[in-house]
C-alpha cells in the first residue's frame, strides 16, 4: 500500500502533472513497498520530462527535426521528420503544440511497462 511519503516522492519527478500523479497512484495502489520502490526505479529511468521533449521539438525549427520522436521511441518517424525537415515544418509545429500529449502518452506506456515488469517479479 502506498503511503504519503511515496506520494510526495512523485512530486519530485520533473514536470509531473496532476494527471500523471493520479495514474501513478492508481498504478502502485496494489503494490507492496518493495514493488513500489522497484516500480519507481524503473519508471524514473524510462520517464520523459515534457519540458525536455518541448526543447527537442523546438530543435526542429533549427533544422534538426525529429529528435524528440526518436527520444520517445518513434525512430522511424524521427528519421522521416529529419529527412523532410519535420514534414516541411508543419508536423514540427503540430508536435510543438501537442508536446505534452506526446510525452504523456509515452510516459503512460512506460508506466504500464514498469508495472508489468514489477508484477512479474523483475
Amino acid at each position: 500500500m502506498m503511503d504519503t511519503q511515496q506520494t510526495n516522492n512523485y512530486f519530485s519527478f520533473p514536470g509531473v502533472t496532476p494527471g500523471e500523479l493520479y495514474l501513478l497512484q492508481q498504478a502502485t495502489a496494489d503494490l507492496d513497498d518493495n514493488q513500489v520502490r522497484a516500480f519507481n526505479e524503473l519508471y524514473i529511468i524510462k520517464r520523459k520530462n515534457p519540458k525536455d521533449i518541448l526543447l527537442l521539438t523546438i530543435l526542429g525549427f533549427l533544422g534538426i527535426a525529429g529528435i524528440h520522436r526518436i527520444v520517445l521511441g518513434e525512430t522511424v518517424m524521427g528519421v522521416l521528420y529529419f529527412f523532410t525537415y519535420g514534414f516541411f515544418g508543419v508536423m514540427t509545429v503540430m508536435d510543438t503544440i501537442n508536446n505534452k500529449t506526446l510525452t504523456t502518452d509515452y510516459n503512460q506506456k512506460m508506466m504500464t511497462e514498469a508495472y508489468r515488469i514489477v508484477k512479474m517479479g523483475r
